[in-house]
């Protein structure tokens, strides 16, 4: 697949929906159904990923992990592209899971770099290499070290890059804030096509500079319409126009990540409740709800950046 063909199918703005749950942590299917239908309805992104980082998928069962995605598949009905995020612990589990996406008929799938074991970059490479010989779909990278622990480093990319139906890497590795060129220089020789995404909304800009293809973003949640006009504004060469689009963003991130959060759920999901009137409950266990404090922080900023009166 080349960039091209990737950015008509799957467009810029990648949205990894929230899960919602009740009071007991149930997910609550109904309420999905109701998300996936206002992100459609009011065009905020491009594509929708199922239980990726933002859909707490390391919080959720395998078969819960298959329900959210068939129910995306069929509330979606083709209106937009749904993309399954199927990395797992295991490479074992992440087969089978990668499997299931393949049944039901998603083409592309997000793999998280295995969490909790921390393997060498052999077994990295290993990992992803068995994934993509057992399935027929496309594998899109997925970097994120300050979750999982270890980093994809660019020569493995570049190894990777030869297999067919590795075709791309998410990049959220704030850490390293120039990775994403790193990666363009590992992949130019073996696939000059390989698409590279940012997965963290703080660093939009510093990675559109480099040439990312588009974003992973968990705030076009709220800020979809935004964060089109950023890069927009960018692509017309409106530099300054992009850098004030892109601060109430900023705020908002910032925000989500109050008292050293690094998964900003449980700031987020009252942010969409908020801003949408979707109800998606609180984080499941063991993130810890937002407090008092933290969602007067978050009120004042959305008001500030103009989502709420």
């Amino acid at each position: 697949m080349t960039r091209k063909e990737f950015s008509e199918k799957y467009g810029q703005i990648l949205l990894p929906l929230v899960t919602p749950f009740d009071e007991k942590e149930e997910i609550d299917y109904k309420v999905y159904e109701d998300l996936i239908e206002y992100l459609i309805k009011n065009d905020l992104c491009d594509s929708l990923i199922v239980t990726g980082t933002t859909g707490e998928a390391s919080l959720c069962t395998f078969d819960e992990r298959v329900k959210l995605m068939e129910t995306a598949v069929r509330v979606s009905a083709g209106r937009k592209p749904v993309i399954a995020g199927t990395g797992c612990a295991s490479t074992k589990e992440t087969v089978a899971l990668t499997k299931k996406a393949e049944e039901l008929g998603i083409d592309l799938c997000m793999v998280v770099c295995p969490f909790y074991n921390k393997p060498t970059q052999p077994g990295v490479y290993n990992h992803y290499k068995t994934i993509a010989e057992s399935v027929g779909v496309n594998i899109l990278l997925y970097n994120i070290p300050i979750f999982v622990g270890i980093n994809i480093d660019a020569p493995t990319v570049h190894e990777l890059a030869k297999i067919p139906n590795i075709i791309g890497i998410k990049d959220e590795a704030g850490i390293n804030p120039t990775q994403v060129t790193d990666y363009f220089l590992a992949t130019e020789d073996v696939n000059p096509e390989f698409v590279i995404f940012n997965g963290d909304d703080i660093m939009l800009l510093p990675t559109i500079v480099q040439g990312a293809m588009g974003i992973v973003s968990g705030g076009a949640h709220i800020f979809g319409h935004e964060i089109r006009a950023i890069m927009q504004a960018f692509a017309a060469g409106e530099n300054e126009k992009a850098k004030e689009l892109f601060v109430p963003l900023y705020r908002f991130c910032k925000s989500c990540g109050q008292n050293g959060r690094i998964l900003p759920n449980s700031i987020m999901r009252p942010a969409i409740e908020l801003v949408t009137g979707i109800k998606v409950g609180p984080a499941r266990s063991p993130l810890a709800p937002i407090t008092d404090e933290e969602k007067a922080v978050l009120v004042d900023v959305l008001k500030k950046v103009g989502k709420l009166s």
